[in-house]
């Protein structure tokens, strides 16, 4: 038996067992009592507050910056979260789409990707190594990564800056934890179907229950999808199921078990991989103008495009707290994919007179794992006028992909014309180029303490040592018949300081100092591992927490710093001297003028520059030095504001109406800034009815239909935003 079927089996087995909890549950209530209980209702948020429901758009406790339950204007770096209530208001079906209205986060870099969430956190690519669900590392590397569908989240927060001292090895700009959800330990019933213009359907339910005279709590979120999407030639379907159970049998005990499998099968769609001149700008041959590639072609070939994804997770969170008032905590997920891979992408014109586009046929089969692990003290001591909230922790994770990526040889795939495609030219067999197994390993352990004094003093206090370990197994090839092994093992340690001051009236000045400490895969063109990427970052802010409305205001500048950066000699050879600086200010208001009427606005400015990097394939091929230029992809302005008010009264009780405006400003193409991507302000809108139980929604992102490019990752490979979209929804509760 492989050891992906024994994997699958495990997770199928895992899922299913708790999936049958809540039958069981309500069985055994049944046959312990014949009295009808009335059902439970919390008032308020769950828990803690901090893993909860959002009250509309202002959340005002996060574990994500010091994994304690603490007030957000106490974290001494900027914190935003986006709860479920701002979800629904943007119309997101994607966990990227939902922080488009969030400051220093760029989302959907390269266009409505259906299958990976992109972010960018100050600069930094968050996507690999700087998402998290339920505090637990979602890392990925190459292909071999985990995908979260934004139904199934309660909220979605962003800790901003380094996190290493918390979390161990993650990108130094920031990361995403999404947090799933849970029992709450009341009656649910809800369900939702939605289609979209292009005719792509879902329905989504969200079910839970209370069991056992109170002892059990039960959820089970499930949600569906198929059919066609914008871009040509691509459809396809996809679901979870997500089952959960928590049992607490008193006050201070709490087990929740959180399982959940996921299902892909679509082909790939287009607008990407496309060249600067033909998206940017005009392409113009010999006099001849031929315009723009249309957003919606697809280059690939029908007849061999695939993407196919299972993955399945299981976990548990315990929590138990102490007669003392101390709190011991256990984090544990195991989780799994299996993911296959077939896409013909184009590369480039075949040459400066052509409308054709070279074409590479690509394919991946990629298997990952992951054990991760997280064990936790906390409690509160006083040493005379001083209290501490300490925290201290072990955390432990393992990683492991084993993966074979292959392509037909360069130049043999057939060309299709970017005006005028026709599908169906032979294929050359793909051969392979890369076939590894690589396992990463982490042990960290952290201490934290959150001291009070003097009537609004507060000092943050970390400190934290990693030990990783890397090994990694170079298998034969098409190209190679040898094979290899090379191992590597790390440690350093991290830290943070912040200082901050809450005054009476609600305003929060903070300052902070963090380094951090994060383990990557790759070789350097001397064949040796990757050193782990260093650095440090300030911050100085200002968090204002409103007496007189609900409302949160941050304000933070910033200065961080990249070290052991990759850079490119050669097109596949790299080595570890670059650096890279990301300075700038990012300002964020979140507002519950009422119930009903909700106002966010964020605005993002940036000065990143390539401070260190070796020059010297610029310098041989008399090209231009990188160094003092700013990276491609990320714009260094960014602003949004959006607002959703429902109507209260006569006939029109019940309707609401809402929208944003965003502000993507210009960003370079390429790292020696000579092609620039322009600037670009978009609106979407939002109309509904709630009345009752039930209610409809329709959302339009990009209302204007503006087409505009996202970002180039160089002038071979630039991304179509999306497009104009219309989004129906109708939801009911019982």
């Amino acid at each position: 038996m492989s050891r992906i079927y024994r994997m699958k089996a495990l997770l199928a087995a895992s899922v299913a067992a708790v999936a049958m909890f809540p039958p069981m549950a309500a069985f055994a209530q049944a046959v312990q009592t014949s009295t009808q209980l009335e059902p439970v209702v919390v008032e308020g948020e769950a828990g803690d507050g901090a893993t909860g429901p959002v009250k509309g758009v202002v959340a005002k406790k996060s574990r994500t910056g010091s994994k304690t339950a603490t007030d957000i204007k106490d974290i001494p770096q900027s914190v935003s979260v986006v709860g479920r209530q701002e979800i629904d208001d943007q119309g997101a079906q994607k966990a990227d789409e939902a922080l488009r209205y969030t400051a220093g986060v760029f989302a959907q870099p390269f266009g409505p990707d259906s299958d990976t969430n992109w972010l960018y956190i100050r600069g930094f690519d968050a996507t690999a190594t700087g998402t998290y669900m339920d505090g637990l590392q979602l890392f990925s590397y190459a292909f071999g990564g985990f995908y979260v569908d934004s139904f199934g989240l309660e909220r979605i927060e962003v800790l901003k800056g380094p996190a290493s001292v918390l979390y161990g090895g993650s990108n130094p700009g920031g990361l995403v934890n999404y947090v799933g959800k849970r029992p709450e330990f009341e009656r649910k019933r809800y369900v939702e179907t939605g289609v979209n213009d292009a005719g792509n359907v879902y329905l989504g339910f969200d079910i839970g229950d209370v069991a056992n005279n109170g002892v059990v709590s039960y959820r089970m979120t499930g949600k569906v999808a198929g059919g066609d999407t914008y871009s040509d030639l691509q459809n396809g379907w996809r679901g979870f199921i997500s089952p959960s159970i928590t049992w607490k049998p008193d006050e201070a005990t709490t087990l929740t078990i959180l399982a959940n499998y996921s299902h892909i099968d679509e082909n790939h769609n287009g607008g990407s991989f496309l060249p600067y001149s033909g998206t940017v700008t005009d392409r113009i041959i010999g006099g001849v103008n031929y315009g723009r590639i249309d957003p919606d072609a697809n280059f690939t070939e029908p007849s061999v495009d695939l993407y196919r994804r299972e993955q399945g997770s299981i976990g548990y969170e315990f929590e138990h707290i102490f007669d003392n008032d101390w709190t011991v905590r256990s984090n544990t997920r195991f989780s799994a994919a299996d993911i296959d891979e077939v896409s013909v992408y184009p590369n480039g014109w075949v040459s400066p007179t052509s409308t054709q586009l070279n074409r590479i046929n690509f394919g991946h089969d990629t298997d990952a794992m992951t054990f991760l692990s997280d064990l936790q003290i906390e409690g509160k001591v006083e040493t005379g006028p001083i209290e501490h909230t300490l925290l201290a922790g072990i955390d432990y994770k393992y990683y492991n992909i084993d993966q074979v990526q292959s392509s037909a040889i360069f130049g043999t795939t057939p060309p299709i014309d970017a005006f005028d495609p026709i599908y169906g030219a032979p294929l050359t067999p793909r051969v392979s180029y890369l076939n590894q197994d690589l396992t990463q390993k982490q042990l960290g352990f952290y201490a934290q303490d959150q001291l009070r004094f003097g009537d609004g003093w507060l000092v943050t206090l970390n400190g934290r040592y990693d030990r990783g370990w890397l090994e990694a197994d170079y298998r034969p090839t098409f190209y190679s018949s040898s094979s290899s092994s090379l191992s590597q093992t790390v440690g350093d340690f991290s830290g943070r300081a912040g200082l901050a001051y809450e005054f009476d009236n609600g305003v929060t000045p903070y300052v902070s100092f963090a380094t951090f400490f994060n383990p990557i895969i790759g070789t350097t063109v001397t064949g040796d591992l990757f050193k782990p990427e260093t650095g440090q970052q300030y911050e100085v802010g200002i968090k204002y927490v409103p007496t007189f409305i609900d409302g949160l205001f941050t304000v933070s500048l910033f200065d961080l710093t990249r070290q052991n950066v990759a850079s490119n000699v050669s097109a596949f050879a790299q080595v570890q001297t670059g650096e890279v600086r990301s300075r700038g200010i990012e300002l964020e208001g979140k507002v519950n003028i009422t119930d009903d009427f909700r106002v966010t606005g964020a605005f993002t400015a940036y000065d990143i520059k390539i401070t260190k990097d070796d020059d010297f394939n610029h310098r041989e091929n008399g090209g231009i030095s990188v160094i003092g230029k700013t990276p491609f992809i990320v714009p260094e302005v960014m602003a949004s504001a959006s607002v959703d008010y429902t109507f209260r009264g006569d006939w029109y009780d019940g309707i609401s109406i809402g929208g944003g405006v965003r502000y993507i400003g210009s960003s370079w193409a390429d790292n020696e800034n000579t092609a620039k991507v322009p600037a670009v302000a978009l609106a979407d809108l939002k109309l509904g009815y709630e009345k009752e139980n039930w209610g409809i929604d329709l959302n339009i992102t990009n209302l204007l239909d503006k087409t505009y490019v996202s970002s180039c990752q160089t002038t071979l490979t630039c991304s179509y935003g999306e497009g104009r979209s219309f989004k129906l929804k109708a939801h009911t509760t019982w």
